[in-house]
């Protein structure tokens, strides 16, 4: 193998030390320890603490507090201290734990070394380059020569630099990034490169996060102005070269040492999570036995056996909420469904002058879909305020950041400035009726705009323009088959789902994961048209799936900020106008009473209003708590869930095994929704314990950087996760509970056991324990089993009391 390939794979080993940062815009949530999951979860987070600097454990307050509330089973935390060797009593064991904190904070053993300036040069220097090269459409002057790519861009404008010392590598770069890097490390062993190599990404891991998911997407901002890990290092070691940093890795220690607080701490986490886990289970096995599917019967069903309606939703625990609502005012069956509804695709549209990735990204898109207009009035309409808003901003902007213009525009606009922010800060909700007014004004895409997914053209060159014949059949087919669906009503609702918020960095934060952190309407309007096509519908009778004439497929999107449910409604046929409005009228009821609940019994009869406020508000830092409290994923008929209340704290996707005897479907589930909500999860998880080192700190002090994220403060590191007010009460008061998932599935477990045995990634997780899987099996008489390791299970005891409903989230932030 050559010198050169030798040092790439090194490379590419030690950047999975840093896990993958997308753009804010298009903010993914993802574990920002995606690069430590081949080792077990103590293990992982001990790695991470010493390259990182990152906690990975609760501290012992939230310890305490979860214990007071009894939030954790003392017993289990009993049998879980007895089984690591502690007989102590649990509080003198969180005071123990307290004193280790403090101490491992006053001595810096925490990861973090004393700073060394010459590093921190280095890092001014690389991050005011990064930031000018990384922009995207923020910075009024590029930074030169970015279309050769970062390394030849940086060695362009580095003579020019005066912060770049003249001494070193640095000095005088090579063409090449390899040569470079060679030269830099030319009086290190060469055994130490790839620990110098993984310390090196480690020093920024937000930048060096970012630069690798554009690296890898290879999307039009990397098409444009490309980026290499190894470039990145060659510029990164050059720099350390000229300013003399001494980069040999420090001496390894004979081995992992057992840190007792550790041992404590993962002692808590696992008692608390299995008492959350336990009292779910429990709740589900019992609507298992209840509900026997023997019994043939449906969810309510009226006595056509039709509901009103069928909603599909998002498995986002937002979601489970509003579901809860929605079935109450009515005769209705809702679903759970991946909120890009099974069809990955790049999505443009129609005035977009870019295209998005509407997928998770656990997958690549395979179409591309644009929205073609077929309403040319609705369509002027449109542009004529397009263009008006276009050309005001375009003005304001350039008045705004021309130096000639920029003190006459402050002066002459400047009390027009002030009264609107006045009026964002005093009366948010008034705000709210003005916009939403003005947006009633123009015509959204929806409602002159179709989306092109019946204009397939694949040409070979990129991906294929819409989709094929039997590639629309195949997804419909797929999304019912994996929901276990067997009768449709005369109304189906694909609901996709978006935020709405003011001033917000983060807003991409909470739209849909499941959609690359973009709203999913688009994804519903997709599959909507696609099952309405009437070649689809012969299609999917004949492959068993019986969908009756009368039965109509339209799409809406579920604001979750407000709880409002807005009905793409324009193909509806007047035959179905009294469906329609009945279930226009219940949905603002479900509205009401879902916002009731997330606002608090303060609001009353205030609530959406208050829903309103928050997302007009300017100054709000929590227009919502998005999936603040995620701890469980439920895979089964609705059945199981429909008449629990789950405190928005589960994911639910709609499974019925009877119904998939291969259990292709399963396996889908298992191997893609699962890990993504694993990856939500995990984020949560680490941005509470450590938000630091893993979150984005307050929104309060962000400062947004290029378009693709913000800084705490004027420079520095990307931060990399949720911002503090996402996940805390106060800055020392969690919100979210910070609990790894746990997943509860409805099947036979030996089929579990197979599909498991067949994709090692995802039972390497389990092994692991970055999540735990319990199976719900109806045909062992409705017995749960706990997955162990290397593919064993253990029965729950058959005669265990159900435990009362889990306790609730505080609503101290509400």
């Amino acid at each position: 193998m050559s010198t050169e390939r030798a040092v790439e794979e090194e490379i590419d080993a030690a950047a999975t030390a840093v896990g993958s940062v997308w753009p804010v815009h298009s903010f993914v949530t993802a574990n920002p320890l995606s690069g430590f999951e081949d080792l077990p979860f103590d293990e992982a987070v001990s790695r991470a603490a010493d390259l990182l600097g990152g906690r990975g454990y609760p501290r012992a307050e939230t310890f305490r507090a979860a214990l007071d509330e009894e939030r954790i089973d003392r017993e289990r935390l009993d049998a879980e201290l007895s089984d690591r060797g502690y007989d102590a009593d649990p509080d003198a064991l969180l005071e123990r734990l307290a004193a280790a904190e403090e101490t491992d904070e006053a001595g810096g053993s925490d990861g973090t070394e004393e700073a060394d300036p010459a590093a921190e040069r280095v890092d001014r220097v690389l991050t005011k380059w990064l930031a000018a090269f990384l922009d995207e459409g923020r910075a009024e002057w590029a930074m030169p020569n970015r279309e050769a790519g970062f390394y030849d861009a940086f060695r362009s404008v580095a003579a020019y630099d005066d912060a770049v010392p003249d001494a070193g590598v640095v000095a005088d770069l090579p063409a090449s990034p390899t040569e470079a890097i060679e030269s830099a490390l030319e009086s290190y062993p060469r055994e130490q490169w790839e620990s110098v190599f993984e310390a090196q990404f480690a020093a920024l891991p937000g930048w060096t996060g970012l630069l690798k998911q554009r690296a890898d997407d290879d999307g039009a901002w990397q098409s444009a102005y490309p980026i290499t890990p190894e470039g990145y290092l060659a510029a990164r070691l050059a720099l350390a070269d000229g300013f003399g940093v001494d980069l040999a890795p420090p001496p390894e220690s004979d081995g992992p040492a057992v840190d007792a607080s550790h041992e404590i701490a993962d002692a808590f986490l696992t008692a608390w999570e299995a008492t959350y886990r336990d009292e779910l289970v429990e709740r589900v096995a019992a609507e298992s036995e209840a509900r026997d599917e023997a019994s043939g019967a449906r969810a309510d069903g009226g006595a056509s056996g039709r509901p009103d309606a069928q909603l599909v939703f998002c498995i986002d625990t937002r979601s489970e909420v509003i579901r809860r609502h929605v079935e109450a005012t009515g005769d209705y069956e809702t679903h759970g469904y991946a909120g890009f509804f099974g069809v990955p695709m790049e999505y443009r549209g129609y005035d977009s002058d870019v295209s998005i990735d509407a997928c998770p990204p656990i997958l690549d898109p395979q179409h591309r879909v644009t929205e073609v207009p077929t309403d040319g009035d609705a369509r002027a309409s449109r542009d004529r305020w397009t263009g008006l808003r276009e050309a005001a901003s375009e003005a304001i902007e350039t008045l705004r950041s021309n130096p000639g213009t920029a003190f006459s525009f402050v002066e002459g606009a400047g009390s027009g400035y002030g009264l609107a922010l006045a009026a964002r800060t005093l009366v948010p909700g008034r705000v709210y009726d003005l916009l939403d007014g003005a947006d009633d004004a123009v015509p959204d895409d929806h409602e002159f705009c179709e989306p092109g997914v019946h204009e397939h053209d694949d040409t070979g060159e990129g991906l294929p323009t819409g989709l094929s014949p039997d590639e629309k059949v195949e997804y419909a087919a797929t999304a019912f088959d994996l929901m276990g669906w067997e009768a449709f009503g005369r109304l189906v609702v694909f609901t996709g789902h978006a935020a709405e918020t003011a001033n917000n960095p983060y807003d991409s934060s909470l739209d849909c994961g499941a959609c690359a952190g973009n709203p999913g309407g688009p994804s519903a309007r997709v599959l909507a048209a696609i099952c309405n096509d009437p070649a689809v519908k012969a299609g999917l009778r004949e492959r068993g799936i019986d969908v009756p004439d009368d039965t109509v497929f339209l799409a809406a999107e579920h604001n979750t900020t407000t709880d409002e449910i807005e009905l793409y409604d324009g193909g509806v046929p007047d035959s179905h106008a009294a469906d329609l409005e009945r279930l226009r009228s219940d949905l603002a009821d479900a509205r009401e009473r879902a916002a009731a609940e997330r606002t608090g019994p303060d609001a009353g009869n205030a609530a959406v209003r208050e829903t309103e406020r928050r997302a007009a508000d300017w100054a709000e830092t929590r227009p919502e708590w998005g999936l603040a409290g995620n701890a469980g994923f439920v895979v089964g008929p609705r059945e199981l869930t429909s008449d629990l209340d789950l405190d928005g704290r589960a994911f639910l996707h709609s499974y019925d095994w009877a119904t998939d005897p291969d259990g292709d479907a399963l396996e889908a589930i298992l191997a893609g929704p699962m890990v993504v909500t694993q990856w939500i999860n995990a984020q949560y998880y680490f941005s509470t314990v450590d938000n630091a080192a893993y979150g984005s700190g307050s929104k309060v002090t962000h400062n947004p950087v290029g378009n693709v994220g913000v800084y705490q403060g004027n420079g520095g590191d990307l931060m990399t996760g949720l911002p503090l007010q996402s996940v805390k009460a106060a800055a020392d008061e969690p919100y979210h509970q910070p609990l790894r998932l746990s997943t509860v599935v409805h099947a036979p477990v030996d089929r579990v056991t197979e599909i498991l045995a067949d994709n090692e990634a995802v039972a390497g997780l389990l092994d692991n324990d970055w999540l735990s899987l319990t199976v719900v099996d109806p045909t062992r008489d409705h017995r749960a089993f706990r997955y162990e390791e290397e593919l064993e299970w253990t029965p729950a005891p058959k005669d265990a009391e159900a435990h009362s409903e889990p306790a609730k989230t505080p609503a101290a932030a509400d």
